[in-house]
């Protein structure tokens, strides 16, 4: 019977996702699930909605409920970090900072200024968990789930003693992307994909054993087709793959797509390529958070079940508690060399073998040249952002920046300069080592 520990838990559609896909396993439905976050009311909702789901199904499953992190992680046998720091006015700077100079960030939660600046307002957050978990359950397996992720993760495994773990749905969600574009079930398909988190690529992809990338450029040349996925298909055409991330993510990453409106405009279409305007996941970031702030509970209790999500984290637990061998997309360190032409000390995204045994990365050896540089150059970024946030050092931080493609691409030096320092005198209270 493991303890899973979800840390950020006030995100309830979420948060109950995933703990629905726990409970959907046999062999987990007896868990105990504590729940943590520090707003009383977000918590409250998850819990009531968590609870509903094992009263429903019958289950032993036990829910518990603290704002206090300590308590929610003592004797924990996994941790799920799903938090969010600050709230809105912080991610507010992130975009709209930027967006005065210049630098158009549709969603900035991953890379650029707005990631680099979450993961600065974020880095000490985790590191208090860790240090919380290194004292009450040293050995439990930290799954985050927070952005940015290769960030984050990279810090962790730098910094701390703690198993960690970087889980992401774009792989999946991807795979069903294609499946739709080429007519064929996704369940049918296997594909071996590689990278970084949100900067990864589908290296091979089949049906039946045969590679369904020319089904996929006959489709890119349908216009229906192309305006729902624009940038991946046209990063396609241009570099041979298809990249793991949306087409509104995935502009953000390169300097092509988003430096004069009208490239914006050309590339906004349907599907994952209707958020390309900008700041648009700030706007409905601000709608949900409103939503999670009203006082009635928009859910009916007695209809809420356990059903089974494409989420990877309750399959990496059932595959460990149970011996269970899964192959899956994870995050994890690059120090068995998985990816040979990133260093070693890289998170990367690579297919990963789990289980009784714990995680073992597969052997991608080097991405192929025409986009192995797109993850190298944001791994240089990442590498400076996590020697910044560690080290107290400005200086960093505004290399990190500067080295961003997409700011580069739009902004002098000295204006980068200049932007890198309203950010950080925006977020001050978040970043006292490097004020």
């Amino acid at each position: 019977m493991p303890k899973i520990t979800f840390v950020g838990a006030g995100s309830m559609v979420f948060s109950t996702t995933l703990v629905g896909d726990i409970l959907s396993f046999d062999e987990l439905a007896d868990s105990t699930i504590a729940l943590m976050d520090i707003d009383e009311h977000r918590l409250e909702q998850t819990t009531r909605v968590a609870e509903a789901m094992v009263d429903n199904e019958g289950l032993d499953a036990t829910i518990e409920s603290t704002t206090d992190r300590r308590e929610a992680l003592a004797g924990a046998d996994y941790v799920l970090n799903m938090i969010n720091v600050g709230g809105t006015e912080p991610f507010e700077n992130e975009i709209r900072i930027p967006e005065s100079y210049g630098v158009e960030q549709a969603i900035g939660d991953t890379i650029g200024p707005g990631g680099i600046f979450r993961g600065l307002r974020t880095i000490p957050v985790v590191l208090d968990i860790a240090d919380d978990m290194e004292d009450l359950c040293p050995d439990a397996r930290l799954l985050n789930y927070t952005n940015p992720m290769s960030i984050l993760c990279t810090t962790m495994f730098e910094a701390t003693d703690i198993e960690t773990v970087g889980l992401c749905h774009s792989v999946p969600h991807t795979a069903e992307a294609i499946a739709d574009y080429v007519g064929v079930p996704d369940d049918e398909l296997d594909y071996w994909v590689a990278g970084i988190n949100h900067v990864a690529w589908f290296l091979d992809i089949t049906h039946d054993g045969e590679s369904v990338y020319p089904a996929l450029r006959e489709a890119a040349e349908d216009p229906a087709i192309y305006e729902r996925d624009t940038v991946r298909f046209e990063m396609l055409k241009h570099f041979g793959y298809f990249p793991t991330e949306s087409s509104h993510h995935m502009s953000e990453y390169v300097p092509y797509f988003r430096t004069d409106e009208e490239t914006i405009e050309a590339m906004t279409g349907t599907d994952y390529a209707e958020r390309m305007p900008t700041a648009t996941y700030l706007g409905g970031w601000k709608e949900r958070s409103d939503a999670r702030d009203d006082p009635e509970l928009d859910v009916d209790l007695d209809s809420v079940g356990v059903e089974r999500s494409e989420e990877y984290a309750s399959r990496l637990i059932h595959s460990i508690e149970t011996d269970t061998t899964r192959r899956l997309n994870l995050n994890v360190s690059n120090e068995s060399g998985a990816i040979s032409n990133l260093p070693s000390d890289a998170c990367v995204e690579v297919p990963v073998l789990v289980d009784g045994t714990g995680l073992h990365p597969c052997s991608v050896g080097e991405l192929p040249a025409s986009i192995s540089t797109f993850p190298q150059q944001h791994v240089a970024v990442n590498r400076l952002v996590v020697e910044g946030a560690l080290d107290g050092d400005r200086e960093k931080i505004h290399r990190a920046v500067k080295q961003d493609p997409l700011t580069a691409a739009e902004l002098t030096l000295p204006a980068i300069h200049e932007m890198t320092e309203d950010l950080l005198e925006a977020n001050a209270e978040y970043l006292p080592e490097l004020n």
